[in-house]
C-alpha cells in the first residue's frame, strides 16, 4: 500500500488472506462511526469499519480484528454457542447476523447492554443508529438474544411494524419460537413468578 511522500515507511499490505487461507474482505460504511466489526461470512472474514478510517487505522484496526477471529477458533466454529457479554461482542454479532439475515443493510452506530430497560428487551433510534438491549436477556438462549437483536436492526431499516417489517424477520428462522417464549417470560414475570430462562436440552 503506497504511503504519503514525507511519511516515511507505509505500513504492511492488508492481507488478502487469513494465515490459515481464508480470503479477507475489508468494508467501509458511512453509518459506523466508532465501532469496528468482525465476522465470518460465506468463509471469508469480513472486517467492517467506519468511512472516516484512515489507511493507518484500517490497517491497524484490520491486523488486530483479524487476530481476534483466529483466538475465537477456527472457522467451522466461528465462537458459535458464545454468548456475547460485552458491547464489542455485541456489536460484532450485531453485524454478523445483519450480514446474515439482512444482507448486510442494517449498519448500527452502537449496540450496547443497558441495565435500564425494564418493559422492553430492546430499543433502536434508526435517525442516530443506536441499539440497546436489555440485560436481562443475558442469560436467556441464544437463539432469543438473537431475535431481539435482529428485531432491532430492522427497525433501523424499518421503523414500525407493519407488514414490511416482519418480512424482514421472516429469513429467522426462530422467529415464532423467540417471540413466544419472550410471552411466556414476560408472562410469568408479570404475575411474580421466576421463570427459568435456561435452554432446555435436546
Amino acid at each position: 500500500m503506497a504511503g504519503r511522500a514525507g511519511t516515511g515507511a507505509a505500513p504492511a499490505a492488508i492481507p488478502l488472506t487469513t494465515p490459515d487461507g481464508a480470503p479477507v474482505e475489508v468494508r467501509r460504511s458511512a453509518r459506523r462511526r466508532r465501532t469496528v466489526a468482525a465476522f465470518w461470512e460465506n468463509g471469508t472474514a469480513v472486517v467492517a469499519i467506519p468511512a472516516s478510517f484512515t489507511r493507518a487505522q484500517e490497517h491497524e484496526w484490520v491486523h488486530r480484528m483479524l487476530e481476534k477471529l483466529r483466538l475465537q477458533g477456527a472457522r467451522g466454529s466461528r465462537g458459535e454457542g458464545r454468548r456475547p457479554r460485552n458491547d464489542e461482542a455485541l456489536a460484532s454479532h450485531a453485524a454478523e447476523l445483519s450480514a446474515k439475515y439482512l444482507g448486510g443493510r442494517a449498519v448500527p452506530s452502537s449496540v450496547r447492554w443497558v441495565s435500564n430497560q425494564n418493559s422492553r428487551w430492546g430499543s433502536a433510534t434508526p435517525s442516530e443508529g443506536t441499539i440497546r438491549l436489555s440485560d436481562k436477556l443475558q442469560p436467556m438462549p441464544q437463539w432469543v438474544i438473537d431475535y431481539v437483536l435482529l428485531h432491532e436492526l430492522s427497525h433501523l431499516l424499518v421503523a414500525g411494524h407493519d407488514a414490511a417489517f416482519w418480512r424482514l424477520l421472516q429469513a429467522y428462522p426462530e422467529t415464532e419460537r423467540a417471540k413466544a417464549f419472550l410471552e411466556g417470560v414476560s408472562f410469568a414475570t408479570s404475575r411474580g413468578m421466576a421463570p427459568d430462562c435456561a435452554e432446555p436440552a435436546t
